[in-house]
């Protein structure tokens, strides 16, 4: 989870919400990213898209089976559809999203996928605390 923290603090530095993710296969990452939405001016370029992505390149497939996503907010649910397309074995994320989280707005992910919330939690929300404070105080 501290390496998703660390693609959360990139993504804060570049101006995007600071959510980062990293896949991991066996205790090796294979995957990460971070929020590009807006320098790609794309609302489908989620932490967790990339890191999909690029751990799909790598194992040269589609699913991710025996891996796992450390995610720093829980998935929304674009994001946790493909998840559940993806077939990874377990999502891990720190901070729940109260409001845009798959959890709330009645997402599912696959029915083997095992799903972990909570860690490092504080630190995370923390920073997307933090990136919000300032944006708000660019605005005025």
């Amino acid at each position: 989870m501290r390496k998703a923290l660390g693609q959360a603090a990139m993504a804060f530095e570049l101006g995007e919400v600071p959510v980062g993710a990293v896949v991991v296969a066996g205790n090796r990452i294979i995957g990460t990213g971070h929020n590009l939405t807006e320098r790609l001016r794309d609302v489908t370029a989620h932490a967790e898209m990339q890191a999909i992505t690029a751990a799909s390149h790598f194992l040269g497939g589609k699913y991710l089976h025996h891996c796992s996503l450390f995610v720093t907010l829980e998935p929304c649910q674009m994001c946790a559809g493909a998840l559940y397309w993806s077939q990874i074995s377990r999502v891990v994320y720190g901070a729940p999203d109260l409001e845009r989280g798959f959890g709330v707005l009645g997402g599912n992910l696959h029915p083997k996928t095992e799903l972990i919330g909570g860690i490092l939690e504080q630190e995370a929300a923390q920073l997307l605390q933090r990136f919000f404070v300032q944006r708000r105080k660019d605005k005025k």
